[in-house]
């Protein structure tokens, strides 16, 4: 059909979707914003509203849907959360003056990477658009922005696994890539993948744009010059914004280069490992973050996020922010902090708000009691002999103007939206005042009227009111009409009453009506000009914001310290790992049974006269449950703690320089990419035995379990002999295979721990198995693995017949025969070779306190015949 064929308000709306084919496109139409067509189907699903059919264009009926302008933003929060955008299409004609159709057109695009709106965000989470450039050695340029906190970063990485390293680490709400197909699937099908021209992602292009921006003559002073692919990301990340937003963006003031190598190194898979801020389940209080983040502000818990997520190896930074820790911890100053913090918003996004020009009323209150506070809080930390948070006093600065301005300006408890007046205090502005008072006057007004009228008129029901569609009004009785007064003018007849005009009245209304249309112009004025001075010290008031944000999470890191009894880390220049009395945080947090802390020491080849090399590697034994897997990530985590500025859950930790973590642990395939479980596992160790360093902190856990057991032993011993030899990492190294303790020998940097469980025999012949929990040197004698499989209850029968054949196997007894048809019709029995002795073998499977009589009489023949 043609274009033409379609209904004016139609032709409109595919002029506008024409724009943004790949976008659903919200049309004001009124109070509802409405969905047409494929949109409208695609919206319904997603949104689980009715999907409705109303009149026709070009012959045919119009699918749509709608949703309430006043309530968008809920299900404008849905759609982004599940990758969709949004184009908003509004209404920008006057309707009452318009001839036809009231003009429309799209204002922004709202998508996942880009949403500033405060119901549109994740309160605790950054949400970040990220650009990604490919160049022709492999290597990545990154570009993201938090248009939300007005942070714009780049950075380079040198191959695919850094890059996924990198997206596991930002979880980027979205990703704009070049349109071709050189990305990996895993990549190219995340959730929020946004293809674009590959001529976007071209870096002179992407230097003019940069430069313009930020009215710069050259990137230099960014770091950017030598790093063309961070700037061809950045490019197209700019582009595409102000391509949404359709707007300036003045609070992108800068971009910076986040280098790699100032940070210790995670891969994905360690992140996963750790649990640090997710887990598997979905349970995000029973991780790291979950444990640590006591932040009282919303900044400050994005702010701990991010430290969490990228642990520095700048040790004097680390060391300014342990001694912070240490003073508000002895001065007892986190408390007040804390308590001063609860009057404290969100002022990151409320200061990006106002640069957006959509911040609320509210925003500017909430504002101005976060301005309020700074005098407080700088003389809390005035007597405190910390360098970083006096550092941090300075950059909360002053702001006394900007803070009186908000005070005499907006009045405590401020409307919802703007547009609904009365924002402004009484005293700010005489011309306001004086409108206002026209419309407060008012009502006086009308009962002097009213008053005058009645006797006036002799008629004592007269009444004075007003009526938004009519206007003021005389309202009297029918029964009374016939005594208007001559000067009354009809204005609107009811069943039971005639309403009347004057010209007194008239021209009261049409002052009161004038006054409130220009107050609300002067408010809207006076909102305007309160924004536009709120810029010119934006910078400013993002470092104020950025102080406040880290006083909060340093507070949060001595409230944790006090609460769950950490102590302050040594952070060694020389090698080596020495931990006393550690815990793991998560696991002490949510046990109810007191926790066995635990020692590590993992030293640097010794400097003394006879050359010996101390411990890189601890080959660690013991059963199932354990605590193997405990006591390896509860290292870990000290570390990572440390090196964010935490203090740590351990009576003492002196930690040398560390460049990465890499962990290897648990059990699981992935699908996406047609790996399997194994596979899983020897990628993970692959990456490991290739990036691991003498400075690296590497965890392994019950490598080659995926596979035979010759061949699992096999690569096991392999791989810590690798890691012992060539990496020499510190490395803790969990197994079940008993033969790798032999590689502890003297000079080999290798030494065994255990984690030892005593078994107990009951009188009634049950036994019972405690975990110790506690490491102790050597090697394990037993792994308990019949013991815990009947803790987790299997069948008594299945126990007993894994003992009996236990014992063959340990004796180098293996047959090799299939298992005989008499052994399967055997009662509860199960296994899966045949018995040296049907006989003895089908007795052992038998419970006799599970037969009953009619079985054991069956039982007893089938035994005699198998004698």
């Amino acid at each position: 059909m043609s274009f033409e064929q379609h209904t004016p308000l139609m032709r409109q709306f595919f002029t506008a979707k024409s724009g943004h084919p790949d976008v659903l496109l919200f049309f004001r139409m009124g109070d509802f914003y409405e969905l047409f067509y494929d949109d409208a189907r695609k919206a319904a699903r997603l949104l689980d509203i009715t999907l409705t059919q109303r009149g026709s264009s070009a012959g045919q009926p119009i699918p749509m849907c709608g949703v309430p302008v006043h309530a968008y933003e809920g299900y404008l929060a849905r759609l982004v959360a599940l990758g969709e955008s949004v184009a908003i299409c509004e209404q920008i004609g006057d309707p009452a003056l318009a001839k036809g159709l009231v003009e429309r057109k799209v204002v922004r695009i709202v998508t996942p990477g880009t949403v500033t709106d405060e119901a549109l965000l994740s309160e605790r989470r950054d949400t970040l658009l990220l650009a990604v450039a490919r160049g022709r050695q492999g290597q990545f340029g990154l570009a993201w922005a938090d248009l939300a906190g007005g942070r714009f970063l780049a950075n380079e990485v040198a191959s695919e696994d850094a890059l996924e390293a990198e997206l596991a680490r930002l979880e980027p709400a979205e990703i704009l890539l070049p349109d071709d197909d050189q990305w990996p699937a895993a990549l190219r099908e995340r959730v929020g993948v946004r293809r674009r021209a590959p001529w976007l992602f071209d870096a002179d292009s992407g230097r003019r744009q940069l430069l313009q921006f930020f009215g710069l003559h050259d990137l230099s002073g960014f770091g950017l010059e030598d790093r063309p692919l961070c700037i061809a990301a950045a490019g197209a990340l700019l582009g595409y914004v102000e391509e949404t937003q359709k707007q300036r963006l003045p609070h992108l003031t800068s971009i910076s280069v986040e280098a790699s190598d100032g940070a210790i190194a995670m891969n994905a898979a360690t992140r996963r490992h750790l649990e640090l801020d997710t887990r598997i389940d979905g349970d995000t209080r029973t991780t790291l973050l979950g444990v640590l983040d006591s932040t009282v502000s919303p900044m400050g818990g994005r702010l701990l996020r991010r430290w969490l997520h990228r642990p520095l190896r700048d040790r004097a930074t680390l060391r300014l922010r342990h001694h912070a820790v240490a003073t508000l911890l002895e001065s007892r100053t986190f408390e007040t902090l804390r308590e001063q913090f609860r009057a404290l918003g969100d002022l990151e996004r409320i200061l990006s708000r106002i640069a957006l020009r959509s911040a609320r009323p509210r925003d500017l209150s909430t504002l101005r009691d976060g301005l309020a506070l700074l005098p407080a809080l700088r003389a809390l930390l005035a007597p405190l002999d910390s360098p970083r948070l006096q550092a941090l006093a300075a950059a909360m600065g002053e702001h006394d103007a900007q803070a009186h301005r908000l005070a005499s300006a907006v009045v405590a408890h401020p409307p919802v939206l703007a547009r609904d007046g009365g924002v402004f205090a009484e005293g700010y502005d005489a011309t306001l005042d004086e409108l206002r008072a026209l419309s407060t006057h008012a009502d006086q007004f009308l009962v002097d009227l009213e008053a005058r009228e009645r006797a006036a008129s002799g008629i004592a029901t007269l009444k004075v009111g007003y009526n938004r569609v009519h206007g003021y009004y005389i309202e009297i009785s029918k029964g009374q009409a016939d005594k208007a007064p001559v000067h009354y003018t009809r204005r609107q007849t009811l069943t039971g009453a005639e309403r009347y005009i004057t010209e007194e009245l008239k021209a009261f209304e049409d002052k009161v009506l004038s006054a409130r249309e220009r107050s609300l112009a002067r408010e809207k004025l006076l909102y305007d000009g309160l924004l536009d001075a709120l810029n010119e010290q934006l910078e400013p008031l993002k470092r104020c914001a950025a102080a406040l944000s880290e006083l909060d999470a340093l507070a949060c890191f001595a409230e944790r310290a006090h609460a769950l009894d950490w102590s302050q880390p040594d952070l060694s220049e020389g090698p080596g790992l020495r931990i006393e009395r550690g815990r793991h945080p998560v696991v002490e947090a949510v046990r109810d049974a007191p926790f066995e802390p635990n020692d590590l020491v993992l030293d640097c080849p010794a400097a003394g006269d006879d050359g010996r090399a101390g411990v890189r590697m601890l080959v660690i034994t013991g059963p199932n449950m354990g605590g193997k897997s405990t006591y390896m990530r509860q290292n870990a985590l000290i570390v990572l703690l440390a090196h964010i500025g935490s203090f740590v859950p351990a009576t003492r930790a002196v930690i040398g320089p560390i460049d990465r973590i890499l962990t290897r642990i648990g059990a699981g395939d992935d699908l996406a990419r047609g790996q399997s479980t194994f596979m899983v596992e020897m990628s993970e160790t692959s990456y490991i035995l290739h990036h691991a360093t003498a400075e690296s902190l590497v965890l392994m856990d019950e490598i080659g379990r995926g596979t035979s057991t010759y061949d699992g032993l096999a690569l096991a011993d392999a791989c810590a002999r690798h890691l012992a030899a060539t990496n020499r990492s510190y490395t803790l190294f969990a197994t079940h295979y008993f033969e790798l303790t032999a590689l502890a020998t003297p000079g080999s940097g290798i030494a065994n721990v255990h984690l030892d469980a005593v078994e107990h025999h009951g009188k009634d012949g049950g036994d019972t198995l405690v975990f110790m929990h506690a490491v102790k040197d050597g090697p394990a004698d037993r792994s308990f693995g019949l013991q815990v499989a009947a803790l987790a209850g299997l069948p008594k029968t299945v126990v007993r017949q894994a003992r009996a054949r236990l014992a063959e196997l340990e004796q180098g007894r293996v047959p090799a025969t299939p298992m005989t048809a008499q052994a399967l019709d055997a009662p509860q029995q199960i296994g899966l070779f045949v018995p040296s002795s049907a006989a003895l073998d089908a007795l052992a499977a038998i419970d006799p306190d599970e037969l009953t009589p009619r079985q054991a009489l069956e039982a007893l023949y089938r035994l005699k015949s198998l004698g």
